[in-house]
């Protein structure tokens, strides 16, 4: 493993230091014609009226009012029940949103699933001093039941509703799982990273998915010393170890690994009540050092040190890793069709400067930036250095991209003006 971690540590360094211009195609940069133009001095307050009319909406919606009250969402013919949980006094900025994943997952019938779902009411909550706690089912009685094809889409509209229903920050959204909900917790947050502040994967199994987009989503990782069946605990380990050498690196990949002493599958990471790890999981790993201090291991309280930063600069997309049942096409600002599935885009701003930086990695189709007052100044040409080449543009801010990005994720953090599209030429 720690093989396949150098292999991926040298594709990402080259990516980030090596110009791609000898290797990469020139990209022609398209500018999306304003067709209800708007001057810069008025964006702030157009910006609150389309959240203000799409809230309006929305709360009138038959379909969210009715999942709502069912507890269930429905995508097509698949449903996701949920238990949710108001604890504590609303903080100043809104409630912490809390999404909980059961173990279980394969099963003849709904009983196990069921019974774990239960449980999970109550598994991260009980410590839980102030938030929303939501505890989901799983889509299907099956060993991905909470990464089905279509679970990618209910969870887009379970943060969407409840950001509509309940006073939560939208920067403040956590996700959590045990045993196949840590499975989910893997494949979900490596999928839609934009929607989390920081995710907690307890006794699961990454199934070989990539973590170059973790770059701005903080994980903890926990496993227990003895829990060998499917190598989880080592392989947590490989996982923690990677993440190190990737954030040692290039920084960002913000993280935690806990192999927990002398525990099997199952440990108590549902309460603040210290318990002992290993201090260091590389010795552990490599020479079975079991020397071990006590931790906090409870999820929330890894969480809760971290807002999402919705516009980060830099970001990177490994556009291999996506979902693409998702309504959406977007990660943060950028957007690319579900048939632009490979190579991966590093991406900053300069606001001061009005300059944006891309660098591509093997893209095999289009992709676009989306932007809005807090990225560039619209009211100054903007400079994008593509891959080493240079092109200035004028962007005028248009209501049309304001109203789809409005609606496209029901984020008001995610409301842009403007977008650029970038196509590689033959």
């Amino acid at each position: 493993m720690k093989r396949i971690g150098s292999v991926i540590c040298l594709c990402l360094f080259l990516m980030l230091s090596v110009s791609p211009a000898c290797a990469e195609p020139v990209f022609s940069i398209t500018v999306r014609k304003a067709e209800n133009a708007m001057t810069a001095d008025r964006i702030e307050q157009e910006r609150q009226e389309q959240w203000e009319a799409y809230q309006e909406q929305m709360l009138e919606n038959a379909e969210m009012i009715s999942q709502l009250d069912a507890s269930a969402l429905t995508y097509g013919e698949v449903t996701m029940r949920y238990d949710l949980q108001v604890i504590g006094d609303m903080p100043e900025g809104g409630y912490p949103l809390y999404i909980a994943l059961h173990g279980g997952g394969s099963s003849d019938t709904p009983d196990s699933n069921d019974a774990e779902w239960a449980n999970m009411w109550g598994y991260y909550s009980t410590d839980l001093e102030c938030g929303i706690y939501v505890a989901v089912r799983g889509v299907r009685d099956t060993w991905d039941t909470h990464f089905n094809p279509e679970s990618y889409p209910l969870y887009d509209k379970l943060i969407r509703y409840l950001l509509l229903a309940y006073d939560i920050n939208p920067n403040r959204v956590y996700l959590e799982g045990f045993s196949a909900g840590g499975d989910g917790v893997y494949a979900i947050s490596c999928r839609m990273p934009d929607r989390f502040a920081a995710v907690n994967m307890s006794s699961g199994h990454p199934n070989g998915i990539s973590l170059l987009n973790l770059f701005r989503l903080p994980i903890q990782l926990q496993a227990g010393e003895f829990d060998t069946a499917y190598d989880r605990h080592r392989v947590t380990a490989e996982y923690g170890l990677l993440l190190d050498e990737l954030e040692a690196q290039f920084g960002y990949f913000e993280h935690r690994t806990l192999i927990h002493y002398d525990c099997g599958h199952n440990y108590d990471d549902s309460f603040r009540t210290p318990l002992p790890v290993m201090s260091d999981v590389a010795l552990w790993l490599e020479q079975g050092d079991r020397s071990h201090e006590d931790v906090d291991s409870f999820p929330p309280d890894y969480m809760d040190a971290f807002e999402r930063d919705p516009l980060p600069s830099p970001v990177l997309w490994d556009l291999t890793t996506r979902a693409d049942t998702r309504e959406t096409e977007a990660n943060y600002y950028l957007s690319a069709p579900y048939a632009t599935n490979q190579g991966s885009l590093f991406v900053s701003y300069d606001r001061e400067a009005n300059v944006l930086t891309v660098e591509t990695q093997g893209v095999n189709g289009e992709f676009s930036i989306l932007l809005n007052e807090k990225m560039v100044r619209f009211d100054a040409p903007v400079v994008f250095r593509v891959n080493g080449d240079e092109t200035t543009l004028d962007i005028v801010p248009d209501r049309l991209v304001l109203l789809e990005t409005t609606w496209d994720r029901g984020d008001p953090n995610y409301q842009f003006e403007a977008v650029v599209t970038l196509t590689p030429q033959e």
